[in-house]
Parts: C-alpha cells; structure tokens; sequence
C-alpha cells in the first residue's frame, strides 16, 4: 500500500505578514541537532508502517530550501532504508526564490529533490514589499530560470486578491506567470489567517482586505486564463498541464496515508492523526525524551475519516465516488452526502454526477465551502 512521507523544516529568514504557517526565526541552528532529531523521527514513523513504499516526499516549511543540500541527500538516503522507494517517485522541495536558496539547486538536484515549489508570490517589486518578501522580481525570475535548469518538474505560487487589486491588474499579472512555461501553477487568494501581521492590520483599522464579491470574480478569472493556457485547475487553488499535478499533494486530497516529521508536522495513517511540537526546542526535547516529536496521537473514528475524505476529495476537478469512499469506511453513500442537497445542486449546475462519481462544478466552485457544508449529513458530522 502506498504511503507519502512530509518533511517539516521550520526555520526562515523572517516571518511574513500573511503566514500562519509553523515557521520560525532563528539566529542559529545546530544542523547536526535537527538532522539527528528528524532520523529519529523518520525512524518512529518507519517502525509503524512496514512494507510501504514511499509514492512521494515532500520537504515544506518554513523555508526547507535553506536546508544544507547534504541534510537533504541524508534523509533520503535514510527514507529509501527505512520505506524504499516505488518506481516514479516525486520528491518536492519548496524553495524562497533568493540568489543564496538558488546557488543550492544543484546541489539540491543531485541530492535527489526532482520537484521544486517557488514561493515568487508576486511579480512587482510593490507587492512583494507588502508580502514581507525579502526577493526582488528580478532575483526571483533569476531563480526560476536556474529552477528550471536543474529540475524536472518546477512550480511556483502566485498571492492574489490583494487589497485594491483589479482584474485588468491580475490578468496581466497571472498572463505573465503563465508564459514562464512551467506546468504547475499554484494560485492563492490573499486571506486574514488569525494571529498573523496582517490581522493586526486589520484590526487596527490600517488594512482593508478585497471585498468577497471582488475577490470570486477574480478567482473566476484565474480559472478562466489557466484553462485557456492548458493549465486548468485540478484543485480549488492549484493548476496544471495533465500529469503534471503534484503527486504528493494528491496524496492529501485523496484521503491516502501519509507521514509527517519534523515541527508542527501532520500525519494521517492507518486511521489515526498525528500532530508532532510545534515550537522548534519543544520538538528537539521530545525527540530526545521519546524517540518521536509526536505532541498528539489520537484515532479518528470512521466518521470522521469519512467526513475528511468528502471535505478533502471534493476540492479536486476529479471529485469523489461516493460508494466505494462509504463502504472503506463502513456506511453508504446516502451516508456521506445527503442525497436531497445533492440532487437540489445537481440540478442547479453546482455539482454534476457523471458514472458514479461526483464533482464541483466551474459554477459550484466559488461556492465550494458553502456547498460542503450542506451536503455532508449532519448525522454523519454527529456520528
């Protein structure tokens, strides 16, 4: 059975006004420290899921691409061991697009990463500024021409929906991006994630966030010039040329297992959820104490993995089947999606059914949140 392995590296240059994710300022780091403590972590994991052969591998962050390329090469050589790995595998590595990141791409390509994810974010200096990007346009253009020098399979993301921005300004914007010639594209709305700069901003009355209204047209604008240029979306916010969607993130929308080490790390595997310590020493003393970072373990109950998988597989263009999703986990589909909302969207064009599997459609998807919360049963939610 496949299985997908999510490498954490926590640590960037600076935090970013817009980031809730689990990232990090360090004046130092004691590189042997973490690749001892991330071995042991790996280990845990291998312990628990003999026979599996890793499918995909995923360094994220925080800023893993200020990773030293031979901690890189080391992982891998430790997850190969320990899982080995199934023809094709795809291993990604997210990267900041500075001058410094980028002088490692050969050496990162050598270490074995064949996938690699740009955080450009933007393509004017203005904006980046506002982002709290620490790049430039010309340094990150730099760094996607050498990207694509050293690696297969290259994908950058792009903010959109930024205060005051317009669709002439975004079309133009994202046209350009689309002429860069990479197959994946990962296409973001601005959003207020609590706790961060921004929110602050807000608050305090010093920054007016794109109204809802302003913010789907632009979203359906970005669907309309990807698709056009063969990159349609395949997820709610990601867009590629067919087979060239990430391997690895498809693990997580599909409901597939998967394992995460390292700081703030999510797993899901053999029915249970993982959580490892978020805060970088925390994780260093847990490793230290039990062998793992592991802060939370629990078992989900086959509703809840149910109502994961619905939540999760209809983001994707694919959508779900809904009778052999019910029955892996033990109910009907009548079960997971209410047959009553599902006929009513059907017939308003928000969803189609199509040989037993059910997707969002082009109309439904700026609704996509709203739809899933009318169509999973509220028994299913209660079970």
């Amino acid at each position: 059975m496949a299985l997908a392995l999510y490498i954490h590296w926590p640590f960037c240059l600076a935090k970013c006004p817009y980031c809730d994710f689990n990232s990090h300022v360090r004046d130092r780091t004691d590189m042997a420290a973490w690749a001892d403590a991330l071995l042991a972590d790996m280990r845990h994991e291998a312990q628990l899921t003999p026979g599996r052969k890793l499918t995909s591998i995923f360094f994220g962050g925080g800023t893993p691409s200020l990773m030293p390329p031979a901690l890189v090469e080391t992982l891998l050589r430790e997850a190969q061991g320990l899982w080995g790995f199934a023809p094709g595998i795809e291993i990604t590595l997210e990267a900041n697009p500075s001058s410094v990141e980028a002088a490692n791409f050969a050496a990162l390509a050598s270490a074995g990463i064949d996938r690699v994810s740009l955080g450009l974010q933007a393509l004017d200096d203005k904006t980046l500024k506002f982002l709290g990007r620490l790049h430039g346009v010309t340094e990150s253009l730099a760094a996607l021409d050498l990207a694509q020098s050293h690696f297969s399979r290259v994908s950058f993301d792009l903010i959109y929906a930024r205060p005051e921005q317009t669709p002439a300004q975004w079309q133009a914007e994202l046209q350009r991006a689309l002429a860069f010639g990479t197959g994946h594209l990962s296409l973001y709305q601005l959003t207020i994630e609590p706790g961060t700069r921004f929110a602050t901003l807000v608050r305090e009355g010093q920054l007016t966030p794109l109204d809802d209204d302003q913010a789907a047209d632009l979203f359906t604008l970005t669907r309309e010039l990807t698709a056009a240029a063969g990159l349609p979306a395949y997820e709610t916010s990601n867009h590629a040329r067919p087979g060239e969607e990430s391997r690895h993130n498809l693990t997580y929308w599909r409901y597939q297992d998967y394992v995460g080490i390292g700081p703030g790390a999510h797993g899901r595997r053999l029915g249970a959820a993982t959580v490892r310590h978020k805060k970088p020493e925390n994780f260093l003393r847990a490793v230290s104490e039990q062998k793992h970072g592991i802060a939370e373990e629990r078992h989900l109950i086959p509703s809840d993995q149910a109502m994961e998988a619905v939540l999760m597989g209809l983001r994707l263009a694919e959508g779900i089947e809904p009778v052999p999703l019910a029955a892996r986990f033990g109910f009907t589909a009548n079960d997971l999606i209410d047959p009553a909302k599902r006929d009513f969207y059907v017939r308003l064009g928000h969803l189609a059914e199509d040989r037993g599997r059910l997707s969002v459609t082009e109309q439904g998807a700026p609704l996509l949140e709203a739809l899933l919360a009318e169509l999973v049963p509220a028994a299913l939610v209660g079970a």
